[in-house]
């Protein structure tokens, strides 16, 4: 009768037939918890993907540097962070470095790398929201010289660069670059902005989309200006705010007053 008791009784975990509830148990919890933590990833990733989005549209955007037009400033891969508050709140400022779309026929078609199946879909949503920089192949960035009213002329009898009236010393042209190879002479229309490059024999800027020669094809509306680069956040050795240069133009006058 023991014996029978032996072979037929209680398994390892002391329920009939070796099956042991507590395990069940154990098992139920963790896919419970599994599934809790699955449910609160995807909530905080969907959280960060809107504000993302949110902060991408109306606040500040990441872009990427495709071209040498505005170094020694901004190189070839660099990343900036672009405030969308400016204009806007904040209004432009001779000297500032903006970001504007292609106002018409500035960009010559570029072509990106391919990206196709889930890879590239996913790389698109990342730029959509914002946690990726956009790849700007319909943005150009430059530097603000005339804001709207201004004269601005090249050059002075010492190769300077002329604005209302006033002799700048641009501290921020490319080394070896002359302000101007281009002459000019224009007044900015009202809601409108010229733009220059840093890196003047390498800038296809305002002066090369003028072709009367009096500010109104080459100054860009300031309705398309995305915002201005107010710093560099990639590479990280490159890590910097980016200035407008206040000196540049401080004794610069208003418009009408000094020319």
């Amino acid at each position: 009768m023991s014996d029978d008791r032996r072979e037929h009784g209680d398994g390892a975990g002391g329920a009939p037939g070796g099956v042991d509830p507590g395990g069940k148990e154990r098992a139920s919890g963790v896919l419970g918890f599994l599934g809790a933590a699955l449910k609160e990833v995807v909530l905080v990733v969907a959280m960060a993907m809107v504000l993302s989005f949110v902060v991408k549209t109306w606040l500040i955007q990441a872009f990427y540097i495709p071209s040498g037009s505005m170094e020694n400033t901004l190189l070839v891969g660099d990343r900036v962070v672009v405030s969308k508050l400016t204009p806007g709140p904040f209004d432009l400022e001779r000297g500032d470095v903006i970001v504007f779309q292609d106002p018409g026929g500035w960009l010559d078609t570029v072509q990106l790398p391919e990206r196709t199946g889930l890879a590239g879909s996913v790389h698109d949503l990342l730029v959509f929201v914002g946690l990726l920089p956009s790849e700007s192949e319909d943005h150009l960035i430059k530097r603000v010289i005339g804001l709207p009213g201004d004269h601005v002329s090249c050059c002075d009898s010492e190769g300077r660069l002329v604005v209302n009236g006033q002799a700048v010393e641009e501290t921020y042209v490319h080394d070896g670059d002359d302000p101007s190879d281009l002459e000019f002479d224009i007044t900015v229309p009202e809601g409108h902005v010229w733009v220059m490059g840093d890196h003047r024999s390498d800038s296809e800027d305002s002066r090369y989309h003028d072709p009367d020669g009096t500010g109104a094809g080459g100054s860009v509306p300031i309705e398309d200006v995305t915002g201005r680069a107010v710093g560099i956040v990639w590479p990280f050795e490159r890590l910097s705010w980016l200035t407008d240069h206040p000196e540049v133009f401080a004794d610069v006058p208003d418009p009408g007053s000094g020319q």
